[in-house]
């Protein structure tokens, strides 16, 4: 059963259609990459896929132990390397809105360093994470 449909538009442009929703994500090539750069590229994604899982998990295990982390902010930086041409690093800075204890702070990380988008990453692929705390 798919989950996402991707049409090539032309142009270095793609669409996805996750099936379930409906909802839209519109993919160029980047600038540096001979795209238009007027929408995520697929490596931004990636990228975002891994703060989006960290957040998601860190979101579940606050859930479960009862840790407020709304309006938790991460920055993410994708860092291209050549030959081949690949994400050689995702570097994810985090800004909680508060102060949490140091059992919270363990929690927080343990869940977001093993959510499946980290632990699926090669193990070649450089994941800096700053906490922030």
């Amino acid at each position: 059963m798919a989950t996402i449909e991707t049409t090539y538009l032309g142009g270095l442009r793609t669409e996805a259609t996750h099936v379930q929703s409906g909802t839209k994500i519109i993919t160029d090539a980047p600038t540096d990459n001979q795209g238009k750069g007027e929408a995520f590229s697929p490596t931004d994604l990636l990228s975002e896929a891994l703060a989006g899982c960290m957040l998601t998990t860190m979101g579940i295990a606050a859930r479960t132990h009862n840790i407020d982390i709304d309006n938790t902010h991460c920055s993410v930086t994708k860092i291209m390397a050549a030959n081949p041409r690949r994400v050689s690093e995702i570097v994810i800075a985090l800004k909680f809105p508060k102060e949490y204890s140091e059992k919270d702070k363990k929690i927080l990380e343990h869940a977001s360093l093993t959510c499946p988008v980290y632990i699926s990453l090669h193990p070649d692929l450089i994941k800096t994470v700053d906490f922030g705390w």
